[in-house]
Order: structure tokens, then sequence, then C-alpha cells
């Protein structure tokens, strides 16, 4: 009985009613699709930041070179699903027509996914016997992409070699690794007549900066002669956009739901004013204060879970095209949101009803009902 006398109550009032309904609705909106979105922006900024390049650094942590079996006894800690991708470098020095270059040997596998940003005129190598040139290299020996080109150096025997190469590709990324050749690092090793050690490895971790640390602590203490360091520039570049993306959620969250409030309270006023007589006859009839005030909150607090419910619907369809506008990828959906928008959108309907509640249970029966 209570339940219908409070449905009937608002399908008599409906346009008001809507108006509180479509102001808590936009509320909940609007408070589902930004939680959504805070909870999801650090996932989707680490995936924009992955394409920078490398956040973390394997160096060794000693005066003997890095040694690929480091490497790997270091990715076995790195969680397989936070890791992107673990990039290793040797360089060593050669000749290209009597100019001295350094020379890269890479995992060209790995780069695609540690450096996504670096720009190939060509093709990287793929066979044996292909290298890559930065376009400084290019430029300076004025070579382009299929052309042959003769490496020369010497080994770690200290015997001279001159290997003849394709060019695959020409390397453009505007930074310092323009001023290298790169090959496989299988080749490197095979002209140098050495291999198993490294230089450097690059890791592209998608983690937030808290976790960064806890993953260089833990690889410094558990692998032996391996000394991580953090790229600072790309970790503390990504904490300093999430924070301040993170802080406007919650300052527009915050101006939304007291705006939701205003509005709330504005409508329940005009119809506690529409309701004067009306609840003073029910006054004058034996009706208490408390009775008034549960058929008020009632019809408040049951907008207010309609809205909420509408909200969350809405809200995900807004997060997931802000998500799609900005980061041209999908969000996911966070089932956690849906009771916690209903609890928040029946609060702050239930606040916004106070005042207006309070006013009804001022009526004087006497004043309102004078002269019918």
């Amino acid at each position: 009985m209570y339940f219908k006398m409070i449905t009937s109550s608002l399908v008599r009032r409906r346009s008001r009613m809507l108006v509180a309904l479509l102001a808590v609705a936009i509320g909940a909106t609007i408070l589902s699709g930004l939680v959504t979105i805070y909870y999801d922006v650090p996932r989707q900024m680490g995936q924009e930041f992955r394409s920078y390049g490398a956040n973390v650094l394997l160096v060794s942590a000693t005066t003997e070179p890095l040694t690929a079996s480091d490497v790997e006894n270091a990715r076995a800690i790195l969680p397989s699903g936070k890791l992107v991708g673990l990039t290793p470098f040797r360089y060593e020095t050669m000749k290209i027509n009597n100019q001295p270059f350094m020379v890269a040997g890479t995992d060209f596998a790995e780069v695609k996914k540690s450096s996504p940003y670096w720009y190939v005129s060509g093709r990287f190598p793929e066979r044996d016997g292909e290298v890559l040139l930065g376009q400084t290299v290019a430029a300076k020996v004025a070579l382009s992409v299929g052309a042959k080109v003769a490496i020369a150096g010497v080994d770690a025997n200290g015997t001279a070699f001159s290997e003849n190469c394709t060019v695959a590709g020409i390397l453009q990324t505007g930074g310092s690794e323009e001023e290298c050749i790169y090959m496989s690092l299988s080749d490197l090793e095979r002209l140098m007549a050495s291999s198993g050690t490294l230089d450097v490895a690059e890791c592209s971790i998608s983690a937030s900066g808290a976790e960064l640390e806890n993953l260089v602590n833990t690889i410094r203490l558990n692998v032996d002669g391996v000394s991580p360091r953090l790229v600072k520039r790309v970790t503390q570049s990504e904490g300093t956009v999430l924070t301040k993306l993170q802080s406007l959620v919650y300052i527009v969250t915050l101006v939304v739901l007291v705006l939701t409030m205003v509005c709330v309270a504005t409508t329940m006023m005009a119809v506690v004013a529409e309701r004067r007589k009306e609840i003073g006859l029910k006054k004058s009839l034996g009706a208490s204060n408390q009775s008034i005030v549960g058929e008020f909150l009632g019809e408040g607090l049951f907008l207010g879970a309609l809205g909420g419910l509408l909200g969350v619907v809405l809200g995900f369809a807004f997060a997931q095209a802000v998500s799609l506008n900005v980061f041209t990828r999908s969000i996911s959906f966070q089932p956690l949101l849906v009771p916690i928008t209903i609890v928040v959108s029946v609060a702050i309907t239930g606040l916004a009803c106070l005042l207006p509640v309070r006013s009804a249970t001022e009526v004087d029966p006497a004043l309102v009902l004078k002269g019918e």
C-alpha cells in the first residue's frame, strides 16, 4: 500500500517529478561515467605512455658486462601481464667507408613492442645480413633502402672482418637513435665472435609509479649483477598527468552532485508548496509528522534509486564514448559501480529532501485549510 501510494503521487505530478528524475539521472550518469574513467584512466594512460618507450632500464651492477641470463632472470620476476616488451642491446663500434659508427645488436620483435615510436622507412630487418640505418647515418654515407653496404670492424679475438649487408630500412625517431646502425643481436654476436653479453636491456612495463618502484626493488634484491633503473622522464610525466586527471574527476563529480542536490531540493520544495492543502488535510485527519516524512522521503528515495539505475547505464555509455574519443580504446565495465551509484544517488536525493520534508512537517492545518 505504501509503495502504491508513493508511485501514485509521483504519477500525478509526473511533470515535476520528471525534472527531479532527470536531475538525479544526469548526476548519476556523470558520477558513474567519471568514476569508471577514474579507475580505467591509469590503464589507458599506461598504454598511451608505453608508446613513448621504455620506463625501466636493466644495466650491470658491476664492472662486468650484463649477461643474457641476468636479463632472463629479471624477466622471470616481471609480471607477464604487465610486461609490454623487453629489448636487449649490445653496442660495438664499426666502420662504413672508414667512418666509425655505433652498431647496436638487438631483438627487432621486442623493439616493436617497447619502442612503437620508431618510424621506419622501408621495413625492419627480417633476415641475416640486413641492417637498419639511423637517418643521420644514412645521410652521412649516402645510402637508401635496398642499398648494399660493407661494415668492417675487429672481433673479440682481434681479427678484422668485413660484412656485406643490405639496408632494410631507414630509422627516424628525432633522437639519438638516428645516429646508430641496427642489426639483429645474433648477427652482431657472429661478427664479434662472442655471445651472451649485453650493455643494457630496455623494459616497457604497464604499471603505476609505485608498482614500478616495487618491481625495481625486487629485481635489485633477487638478481645479482643487475641494477634496474627507472626512466624518470617517463614515469614522472605519467604520474603527473594521472594525478591531474584524477583530481579533475574528483572536482567535476563533486560539482555535479551538488548541482543535483540543489535541483532535487528545489523540485521537492515546489511539490511541498503545491501539496500544502493535502498535507494540512492529512494532519487534520490525524496523520503524524512521521507519516508525512515517510511519504515524502519515500518519493525522493524512489526517484534516487530509479535515477541511479538509469545513471549506471548512461554512465557506462558516457565513459565508453569518452574513452573511444580520447584514447581510441574501449573501456572496461566495473560491476561494483552498479550498487555504489544507486546507493550514492539515493543518499544524495535523501539529503536533498531533508529541507522540503522539514517544511512539510511545519504545515499548520488551520492556516492552509482556512476558508475551505
